[in-house]
């Protein structure tokens, strides 16, 4: 039985024995013992390693390297959320930018269809009415602008017809009396000539086709020229502006043949540059609102030639 001096002295028996006990006992704890602290002293302390195979120190030092680590991960992180965040924001104003946008298009088609449909105020209407009031008024203006231009082309005098010249007087008067921007043609023939019948009917037509220019004929024996004159250039035909010699054709059959028209004639004068242009066709305008074209000329321009 346990007595009350074991139960006080309980705690002092479990670290120290009896000098009772038996002195091998004694011996063999103190081996135990040596033993015990001798491997002890051999066996190394554990180390903890990093996953790159280093030392991590478990010590004072080693737990603040670990904090600032720590801190360091715990900022990185915040960072990248941040940026996260950012890019979220972006991305979510561009798309309702997007559908402002597209609300916006949808509102102008509503509003183009309504107008389409006849859904428009009064000032909507009035407006539309002046547009076309100032259309109307830009049309009767062009008119008269193409009118005054072509009174301006016809403000120069008008021949229509082929003038005979008689003598070289006569030559030299048809060339001195006109105005110097008058373009004047001298035929200059001989009846039994072959060709100076087909120029003479052809110099009827072009008079018709282009009335300010002057056209003329004279025989050749008429202003004195010379017999090798009369067999090697008829038929002549001779251009002149302000006096001057700007055209001169001789033995025109050599290029039109000896029976020729008079747009084949129109033609050879128009690839030299020697024919303006013919009077333009005008527009006029009638009370009915109807368009009617005449030329410059309200006289017929046909002429037929037997």
């Amino acid at each position: 039985m346990t007595t009350l001096d074991d139960k006080l002295l309980g705690e002092k028996l479990q670290y120290y024995y009896s000098s009772s006990e038996d002195e091998g006992s004694d011996n063999e704890d103190e081996d135990g013992e040596r033993k015990t602290i001798r491997d002890g002293d051999v066996n190394e302390p554990d180390i903890d390693y990093s996953a790159d195979g280093s030392a991590v120190n478990t010590g004072p030092k080693g737990v603040i390297n670990d904090w600032r680590k720590y801190k360091q991960l715990e900022v990185e992180q915040k960072q990248e959320q941040k940026k996260e965040m950012e890019r979220l924001i972006k991305k979510l104003s561009m798309t309702c930018r997007s559908d402002l946008d597209l609300e916006k298009d949808k509102e102008k088609q509503k509003e183009l269809q309504e107008k389409i449909k006849g859904k428009m105020t009064m000032q909507e209407y009035n407006m539309l009415q002046e547009e076309e009031d100032d259309e109307d008024f830009l049309q009767h203006y062009r008119m008269q602008r193409i009118e005054e231009m072509r009174r301006q082309l016809c403000r120069g005098k008008r021949f229509e017809q082929v003038y005979e010249l008689n003598s070289g007087e006569d030559f030299l008067e048809a060339l001195d009396k006109e105005d110097k921007s008058t373009l004047v043609m001298i035929h200059i023939y001989e009846p039994d000539v072959p060709g100076c019948e087909a120029m003479s009917g052809s110099l009827l037509c072009l008079a018709q086709e282009y009335p300010l220019v002057k056209f003329c004929s004279v025989r050749s024996s008429a202003i004195s020229t010379s017999a090798l004159f009369r067999d090697s250039a008829l038929p002549a035909l001779l251009v002149y502006k302000g006096g001057d010699l700007i055209g001169n054709f001789v033995r025109l059959t050599d290029q039109l043949g000896e029976d020729f028209f008079a747009v084949d004639l129109e033609a050879l004068l128009q690839e030299y540059g020697l024919l303006p242009d013919k009077p333009p066709i005008v527009q006029k305008t009638v009370r009915n609102g109807a368009i009617i074209q005449n030329t410059v000329s309200d006289e017929d321009s046909d002429l037929d030639i037997d």
